[in-house]
C-alpha cells in the first residue's frame, strides 16, 4: 500500500472520524454540530478533523468565529480504487476456480 492509502486507512480506522465522514455526508456541518451527538468535546472533533483533513477526506473554513467542515469530492477515491482492485482480483481467481471445477464434469 502507498503511504497516502496507509494514512486514510489508519484515520479511518477510528469510530469517532468514521462518524464524522458519515455526518458530513449529509452536508457540511460546524465544528460543535459534529461534536455534540457524538458526545466529545469541541477540541476533540477539531483535532479528528485536523487528521481528516491531512487526509484529503475533509476541508475545513473558518468564517468569524465559526469553523465549518465538509467532505472533499473524491477524497475516498483511493479506497474505492483499492477496493475495487482488490474485488477484481478475486472475481478473477472465482471465476478460474470455477472453469477448473466446470472441467470435471
Amino acid at each position: 500500500m502507498t503511504p497516502d492509502l496507509d494514512r486514510l486507512f489508519q484515520a479511518l480506522g477510528d469510530p469517532t472520524r468514521r462518524a464524522i465522514v458519515d455526518r458530513l455526508a449529509e452536508g457540511p456541518a460546524s465544528v460543535s454540530r459534529l461534536a455534540g451527538p457524538l458526545g466529545v468535546t469541541v477540541t476533540a472533533i477539531a483535532q479528528h478533523l485536523q487528521v481528516l483533513e491531512q487526509c484529503g477526506v475533509v476541508r475545513t473554513e473558518k468564517v468569524g468565529r465559526v469553523r465549518t467542515a465538509s467532505l472533499v469530492p473524491n477524497g475516498l477515491t483511493p479506497v474505492e480504487r483499492w477496493a475495487r482492485d482488490r474485488r477484481s482480483m478475486l472475481e478473477k481467481r472465482l471465476d478460474r476456480l470455477a472453469d477448473i471445477l466446470g472441467e470435471g464434469d
